[in-house]
């Protein structure tokens, strides 16, 4: 399986149940329901309108984020205008303090959504052998299920993170989740590292943006060219102004997931391209994360959900896989990775995985890597480390 390299105020009304069920359990993720009177299109924010501007329609770059560019010999009018799309060896920042991510207006429009493709996390027979004696046997394929429209009512928190690559426009999933020190008013969104950041050989990724319940009524391709914008970004658009990911994927990370694959995490810090309420507000859910990195035992089961892109899949969906979760390593000297059985393709990386923990539907890691006949998907167990990243990002970034 491949795996890729990523408003109106929540309104009173029925809460509705996003559930995948199994013989024995369920695992459901909550959201709250937009009442029928709620549901018209103006109540939602127009996707393809960016603060940015000025009245005069010129994108304007904060002069911090100006002045980091200027840091490294790029001038922020060309940036904007089209710079970006240097990737030299030079230009492509790469430390964590260089990520700059300044909103360039219209970019994201529904057709350029629609061109992105996945970047393939695929590990090989010789890679999945090298953890052999840490690994569980693989576990038999679950055919990933389509889930219910529209997402807004089922699965509001899931979305996809659009990014720019050297090689084009490119596509992940990513889930809101609650910002601790924040309660109730989150920015904060949970996706894969290797959907902000190329890893050891390259630098952070570009025009970083999130939207939630993406395709909110799963149209087809041919239904989508007269879609209301609102139908595809029910929410609008939220752009990163800060992102985070591990020092071991930003130093490790690799096509095959490399060593940085076990660390493969990563949280943006989003603002909306319209309007002034948080994102959690805004979609009326968040999940908590969970951090104890719970054995397989203490899991029971675990469900991933993503838009995967590549065939037989196209993007335009969002899917869902539930199985009883065993281990994975690449490496006796990698901590273990959460492994369960799915058919999601690449375009799902970044989504979240989740666990039902005292009731309620908890996010405990994310697609990172797969194999290439996409039978099953791994993900980083969620310790010590990825809760030392939250909570930075959240003390730092959280509240704006």
């Amino acid at each position: 399986m491949r795996s890729t390299r990523t408003s109106a105020a929540p309104r009173r009304g029925r809460r509705t149940v996003l559930a995948a069920t199994g013989l024995v359990a369920a695992l459901a993720l909550t959201a709250t329901a937009c009442d029928g009177s709620a549901d018209s299109a103006s109540d939602k924010p127009d996707a393809t309108t960016s603060q940015a501007a000025d009245g005069g329609g010129k994108v304007q770059i904060p002069a911090e984020l100006a002045g980091k560019l200027k840091e490294h010999g790029i001038d922020a009018d060309r940036w904007k205008d089209g710079g970006w799309k240097d990737w030299d060896k030079d230009k492509w920042l790469s430390d964590a303090k260089d990520f700059v991510n300044p909103v360039i207006e219209g970019l994201w429009k529904p057709d350029r959504m629609q061109s992105a493709k996945e970047a393939d996390k695929t590990v090989t027979t010789k890679d999945a052998s090298a953890g052999q004696g840490v690994s569980d046997p693989d576990p038999a394929p679950v055919r990933a299920q389509a889930e219910k429209t529209p997402y807004h009512r089922n699965a509001a928190p899931v979305g996809k993170v659009f990014f720019d690559s050297p090689e084009g426009p490119a596509v992940c999933s990513g889930t809101v989740v609650r910002d601790v020190n924040h309660p109730g008013k989150s920015n904060l969104v949970w996706t894969a590292g290797h959907c902000v950041h190329a890893g050891g050989s390259g630098g952070w990724y570009r025009n970083i943006t999130f939207v939630p319940a993406y395709n909110d009524y799963g149209k087809s391709e041919a239904e989508l060219t007269n879609a209301n914008p609102t139908e595809i970004a029910p929410y609008g658009n939220w752009w990163a102004d800060w992102a985070s990911t591990s020092n071991q994927w930003i130093q490790g990370g690799s096509e095959t997931g490399g060593e940085g694959a076990a660390y493969d995490y990563a949280v943006l810090h989003v603002k909306p391209e319209r309007g002034s309420k948080s994102l959690e507000e805004t979609v009326g859910a968040a999940l908590d994360v969970d951090f104890s990195a719970p054995s397989a035992a203490e899991a029971r089961k675990m469900g991933a959900w993503g838009y995967p892109a590549a065939p037989p899949y196209n993007g335009l969906k969002m899917f869902k896989c539930v199985d009883v979760p065993g281990r994975f390593s690449l490496s006796p000297t990698l901590p273990t990775m959460h492994r369960i059985g799915c058919t999601m393709t690449g375009g799902s990386s970044g989504g979240g995985w989740f666990r039902v923990r005292n009731g309620k539907s908890v996010l405990v890691s994310n697609t990172s890597i797969g194999p290439a006949d996409n039978t099953w998907l791994a993900g980083p167990q969620l310790g010590r480390d990825a809760e030392t990243l939250y909570q930075n990002m959240s003390k730092t970034y959280g509240g704006r």
